[in-house]
């Protein structure tokens, strides 16, 4: 099995379903992403450059869906929140797979994906 895999089996419900339900949107939309574990969590890349993550944070009930060049996203779709105080990073905060509107979160992907290919880098703050 895939460190990935592993990672989302060994998740409690409903982070579990949560995630693979995500994950299955993001592959969908974006066929060209690659799934990658790092830092011991998902990534999703286009290219060799990350265009989000998804995690647990400590203390906190929900799955964090984390754009990594979300502050350029965030007007758009403010939907994006700045957790944690990230400088960069915005994120979707989901408690429940219903918390996601599928329509607008592949826009949002197809968005974040075109900004990473066009970017020289994705992290650059």
């Amino acid at each position: 099995m895939k460190p990935v895999d592993q990672y989302f089996f060994n998740q409690k419900e409903p982070y579990q379903s949560i995630m693979l339900y995500v994950r299955d949107v993001v592959l969908k939309t974006i066929p060209d992403a690659v799934e990658r574990y790092s830092y011991k969590i998902p990534f999703y890349n286009i290219g060799k450059k990350p265009m989000l993550y998804l995690n647990i944070l400590k203390g906190k009930n929900y799955v964090d869906v984390a754009f990594v060049q979300g502050v350029l996203l965030e007007k758009e779709f403010p939907i994006l929140k700045n957790d944690n105080n990230r400088k960069q990073v915005r994120s979707i905060q989901l408690k429940s797979i219903e918390d996601l509107d599928q329509e607008h979160f592949e826009a949002l992907l197809l968005k974040a994906a075109e900004s990473i290919r066009n970017s020289k880098k994705a992290w650059f703050i």
